[in-house]
């Protein structure tokens, strides 16, 4: 990469490394320089740098002493470099391809990049592997990535003159910048703060993925982009390991299960909103009953609040302020203004604040599986994981600033404990802390985010801090799993909240008659239960646990002349609360195993002739593990100790730790001799 000339002065640099050996070279140099200096290694590697602590282009001055670091493509911040140029050489093929198209943005995202692009029609898959294979013949010529710093006008005037309107608009929305960083792929430019590869050379181990619509601004009231979505790597060998991964994501896509195995659909009657066929509810009612269990042991009560409320109500929480373009609202014939509810918070403020209450009163754990609704752009609706209508496993505990922490602390191991029961051991926290657009004074802000960071430091707990990204009413703690195939989804939160009491006027009387102010704290441990499910599903490849399976067991029939014995096993196993079915269709036996088995069914019971004489059943786990020729009691036994929710176990021992500590005081107590 060059950089527009500068003038050597002649004097001496003390550049530091990361290892503490100091260089003295001439001013100016630059990354590249120091790189050249230290070897021919690190020359060729060098993609940027790090200039007392600021991210900088190989090619840029350094003027004054400077603690420096060399950047490559091994490095974290290296790899964000690859990706957002690879975005830049999607303009400069598409450009080659298409030039009527304007160019938008290219931002990076997890594991790749995407680039949105105004044209005048779609663009087809056929499009997407013409521009990866331009993006490819760019790549092998090797040419240097030419950075220059322009007067914002001229900047303005050069993307007027290509006709690159959106660029202009983006211009026109930075004011206060006098210069601009440009950036010239050949006869190709496009605009951005930089640093990117100082050569396409860095870009080879790259792969474009998708294709999809998105708005301008992310409004669907402007106009609809192009965006192509893709991946790029430092090599070949971690391009390659990320394919893999996601040709196995898409045989595990939540979608395509749920059609294969009947649980759910869409239609377009009901965008964002699920069509849950029978074994699917069976499925989200399993996952209720057990969270339903959990709370109650853990000492929440379970209410229901109205789906929809006054306008009034909203403007008091804030959401009318700061969500209302989420908000599916209508107005009635007398001129009231009515929206169905995005969270179920102000319900639950409601039914607190319905009786007087006492210090002896509290913590009051208030669970609700309540029904929320938001609007999600059309383009951005994606299965379960992101719906407009959905089921939400919201608590909102009640308690006294001084049982802050301990609250804190429940709510984090439940969360845990929870996790680890749905396989999922590999758990990140996250603080998110005060946003730009908040309620409340910065005391009080200081005091919420205080009591999370004591809670997680008070167990030992590691997490990452996300500043400014904090819900407006308080700070947030988000819960990160990580799946089978090393995917991230960001599910329960846990958000410490003063303000929403102070605005409804919450109040609780305390041990001296006063009136003082609860402490809210709002939980969800599954966030949104459809999208919890759609997660467990790809997790688990559709092989959900034995527990929460919509069917745990199938009885088949080798013959026509073992129905009835097949129908009574069935039945049978019903009534020992195991969901099975029986198959007695004329089929071959290999082919009715074959069909279960995709049907991810855990257990498969076969009865032949034999097995129904001697009141037996031959059992077999969809894994294909042969478990033996069992009598009927056996297998029942068997089945039914396999089948059961992780939740009822915790219910025996926290059920038996109640008894022992009954008990206790009474053993304790010495008999006079």
């Amino acid at each position: 990469m060059t950089d527009t000339p500068f003038t050597a002065t002649g004097e001496p640099l003390t550049i530091t490394l990361p290892d503490e050996r100091q260089l003295t070279l001439t001013s100016p140099t630059c990354i590249a320089d120091i790189a050249a200096a230290i070897g021919p290694g690190l020359a060729r590697q060098s993609l940027a740098g790090r200039v007392n602590g600021q991210l900088v282009d190989a090619c840029d001055p350094i003027t004054h002493d400077a603690r420096i670091q060399v950047i490559t493509p091994n490095d974290p911040e290296g790899l964000e470099i690859i990706r957002h140029s690879c975005a830049h050489l999607v303009g400069h093929a598409v450009k080659q391809l298409y030039p009527s198209a304007e160019m938008v943005i290219g931002p990076v995202i997890d594991d790749g990049f995407y680039y949105d692009i105004a044209y005048e029609r779609p663009f087809t898959p056929e499009d997407l592997e013409a521009i990866e294979t331009r993006m490819k013949a760019l790549i092998d010529q090797e040419y240097e990535v030419v950075k220059q710093r322009v007067p914002r006008d001229e900047a303005l005037r050069l993307f007027h003159e290509r006709g690159e309107s959106y660029k202009q608009r983006l211009i026109e929305e930075l004011p206060d910048e006098e210069s601009l960083g440009l950036y010239f792929h050949q006869e190709y430019v496009d605009m951005c703060r930089g640093p990117h590869v100082p050569n396409t050379r860095f870009l080879k181990h790259f792969r474009l993925t998708k294709l999809s619509g998105a708005y301008w601004r992310g409004d669907a009231r402007n106009a609809q982009l192009q965006r192509v979505y893709g991946t790029a790597w430092a090599d070949r060998k971690a391009l390659k390991s990320h394919l893999k991964r996601l040709e196995e994501a898409e045989k595990r896509d939540h979608r395509r299960l749920g059609r294969q195995l009947g649980l759910f659909h869409f239609q377009e009657e009901a965008p964002g909103a699920v069509f849950w066929h029978p074994d699917g509810w069976t499925v989200l009612q399993t996952l209720i009953t057990y969270m339903r269990r959990r709370q109650q042991n853990s000492g929440y009560i379970e209410v229901n609040t109205p789906d929809i409320m006054d306008r009034s109500l909203w403007e008091t929480s804030g959401h009318w302020q700061n969500y209302q373009e989420h908000m599916f609202t209508t107005q009635t014939e007398d001129g009231r203004s009515l929206a169905l509810k995005p969270m179920n918070c102000p319900g639950s403020v409601l039914l607190f604040r319905h009786g007087l209450k006492s210090y002896r009163d509290l913590p009051i754990r208030m669970g609700e599986f309540g029904k929320v609704h938001r609007y999600e752009p059309s383009g951005a609706l994606h299965g379960l994981l992101r719906v407009r209508h959905f089921t939400q496993d919201d608590a909102h505990i009640y308690c006294t600033p001084e049982q802050m922490n301990d609250e804190c602390r429940r709510v984090v191991a439940l969360v845990l404990d929870i996790y680890r029961e749905f396989g999922f051991e590999d758990v990140r926290l996250k603080l998110s802390t005060r946003p730009e657009n908040r309620m409340g004074s910065e005391a009080v802000w200081d005091r919420l985010e205080g009591a999370l960071t004591a809670s997680l430091d008070t167990m030992g707990l590691d997490y990452q801090l996300n500043p400014g990204e904090g819900a407006f009413y308080g700070p947030k703690l988000e819960f990160v799993l990580r799946d089978a195939i090393g995917r991230d989804w960001q599910c329960g939160t846990l958000q410490v909240d003063m303000n929403l009491p102070e605005r409804f006027g919450l109040d609780y009387v305390d041990e001296h008659g006063q009136r003082q102010r609860p402490v809210m704290l709002h939980r969800a441990l599954f966030g949104s239960l459809e999208r919890f499910l759609g997660i467990l599903i790809e997790h688990h490849a559709g092989k959900l646990p034995p527990w929460l399976a919509p069917q745990q067991a199938v009885v088949m029939s080798i013959t026509e002349s073992q129905a009835d014995y097949a129908n009574t096993l069935a039945a049978t196993l019903c009534g020992a609360e195991i969901r099975a079915k029986a198959d007695v269709r004329n089929e071959k036996i290999g082919y009715k195993i074959r069909e279960q088995t995709l049907q991810r069914i855990p257990f498969l019971l076969i009865v032949g002739g034999r097995e129904a004489a001697e009141g037996k059943v031959t059992l077999r786990h969809r894994d294909g593990t042969d478990l033996g020729t069992l009598p009927v009691d056996e297998a029942i036994t068997l089945l039914v100790e396999h089948s059961r929710a992780p939740d009822l176990d915790a219910q025996r021992r926290e059920q038996a730790s109640r008894l022992e500590r009954l008990r206790a005081p009474t053993s304790a107590v010495e008999t006079p001799a």
